[in-house]
């Protein structure tokens, strides 16, 4: 079967959400030319995305990363909006509100009845079906998963998620465009916790298992994995890093989609959560702070 030519997307590209993960995205395709709007509920969300972005440009600066005229640009290229209407005329829309399933549908069919049928949707969910989400769409050949990983403006992966729905059109024009903006697109299907995260919510809950058990010390652990198979940064402290309850959300999704043992959650692992042991952001983890 021959490859379907992508169609070209120039812009501009709506996203939904001004997070974390929001404005990365954002920054993202801004840095790369494109005009982006970002849809807030409150101006003071908007308000506080744009510092964070600012905030990251900044850090380039100072890093020797990022040119002063560049950030001026990039911020520049940027609108915030609290209403759906301007949306309009946009060619790519990105979802990145809250991972609720509701939160997400609803975002979706906003943006949705204002863009247009000819613009392609991505959804950036992590754990939610594409499938189910593409059904709250009109036209959901056109809708895929477009899942960056944290934060999106330095981690060089994305995977494109073929949904039931997605044409392959899709597909190939969101390869291009995640080509376009330096990222390195890996197509993968809608299975729960797609690629990435399949393979590494059952080791690292394999890893909190162990160190229930009394396998060794946190700090050995890490160091053992990090000498012995070539890991840049040890589990403990990637699980620190990404977040406690973040892991644990992902690792109940998966868990609930497919019953299979290795996504459940390690008892470990909930009572972190219960004990507000989230790792940096609460200055407590596994490597973080006191040990637990």
């Amino acid at each position: 079967m021959m490859t379907p030519e992508p169609r070209r997307i120039v812009g501009p590209v709506a996203v939904l959400g001004f997070g974390t993960m929001g404005g990365g995205i954002a920054q993202l395709y801004a840095q790369a030319g494109f005009v982006v709007v970002v849809l807030e509920v409150s101006e003071e969300l908007l308000d506080r995305g744009r510092d964070r972005v600012d905030a990251f440009l900044q850090d380039g600066i100072r890093r020797g990363k990022v040119s002063e005229e560049s950030r001026e640009a990039t911020l520049g290229r940027i609108r915030g909006t609290t209403d759906p209407a301007e949306l309009a005329g946009a060619d790519l829309v990105i979802e990145a509100v809250a991972e609720e399933l509701d939160a997400k549908l609803s975002a979706l069919a906003l943006a949705a009845d204002v863009v247009g049928e000819g613009a392609i949707i991505g959804t950036n969910t992590s754990s939610l079906s594409v499938t189910e989400l593409a059904n709250g769409v009109p036209e959901p050949a056109r809708f895929a998963g477009l899942h960056f990983f944290n934060p999106a403006q330095l981690m060089p992966l994305v995977e494109v998620v073929r949904a039931l729905q997605t044409a392959d059109e899709t597909v190939a024009s969101l390869i291009d465009v995640s080509h376009r903006i330096g990222k390195e697109p890996v197509e993968v299907a809608d299975r729960p916790g797609f690629l990435v995260n399949s393979l590494l919510i059952p080791y690292l809950n394999q890893v909190i298992q162990s160190y229930d058990e009394g396998l060794s010390s946190a700090e050995d652990l890490d160091l053992a994995v990090e000498l012995g198979l070539g890991y840049p940064m040890g589990p403990l402290k990637l699980l620190d890093l990404i977040g406690l309850d973040v892991h644990l959300h992902a690792a109940e999704a998966a868990y609930s989609q497919t019953r299979r043992p290795e996504f459940a959650p390690p008892p470990l692992l909930r009572k972190m959560v219960a004990a507000g042991y989230l790792g940096k952001k609460t200055g407590r983890g596994f490597r973080t702070g006191a040990e637990p």
